[in-house]
């Protein structure tokens, strides 16, 4: 008999509005030690600029974070715009994807106030590479199982392969992180070269399969 388990399906609406919901919570958590600072600015008597001033370690870490994961949920939409059914395992993965995003608000407190040591860059960055990790492993998941998204092969393919370009730049920029010091952070920006190398990730994944020929980042755009 099939395991009831195994075959049971969840609804991608609630599944989606969940995720959403918890996005947005964490990006809310990432400006409380601000407002926090905001308090203790207007306790000691601190004008507007000294309060710029003395916070922008804080005001650095939000704007990072927020972005970060504002690209996180983005990449999250559109992938599961697209899924058309949510099983048991697919969402433990996505609920390992969220806690990372409920995580991060943690390390990027300590980024703003306090100073920076490898422990704490290899948190930080560490939570980073985690959650690009799960969001592979929901795209392995999706080409072992097509049937469960409307997108083609090809678009899953370049979406994965722009998974572990980021896995692997974040893990470079840790590194130049850890070496670096201080100003290591700055060293995420490496992430810009995403796109480049995730394209030569597809063309060495994809050379001489079968049905891979002639695909373009347009076939994946579908």
């Amino acid at each position: 008999m099939t395991d009831r388990r195994s075959t049971q399906q969840f609804s991608t609406e609630r599944f989606k509005a969940f995720a959403d919901a918890v996005v947005a919570i964490a990006m809310t958590l990432l400006i409380l030690p601000l407002l926090e600072s905001v308090s203790d600015a207007g306790t000691e008597g601190l004008t507007t600029a000294d309060f710029f001033h003395e916070n922008s370690g804080q005001l650095f870490s939000f704007g990072l974070s927020f972005v970060l994961i504002a690209n996180f949920w983005m990449e999250h939409h559109r992938q599961y715009t697209e899924v058309t059914s949510i099983t048991p395992a697919l969402l433990w993965i996505n609920i390992a994807w969220m806690a990372t995003i409920v995580w991060l608000p943690v390390p990027t407190a300590m980024l703003g106030q306090m100073d920076t040591d490898p422990l704490q860059e290899i948190v930080y960055i560490g939570t980073l590479i985690l959650t690009q990790i799960t969001t592979l492993a929901a795209r392995v998941y999706l080409l072992r199982h097509p049937e469960m998204t409307t997108a083609t092969t090809a678009r899953v393919r370049h979406g994965a392969a722009a998974d572990i370009a980021a896995i692997m730049l974040f893990a470079l920029a840790l590194a130049v992180a850890l070496l670096i010091g201080d100003q290591g952070y700055f060293a995420l920006f490496l992430l810009v070269l995403t796109g480049i190398v995730s394209h030569l990730i597809y063309r060495l994944w994809t050379h001489g399969k079968p049905g891979t020929t002639g695909e373009t980042a347009a076939d994946a755009r579908e």
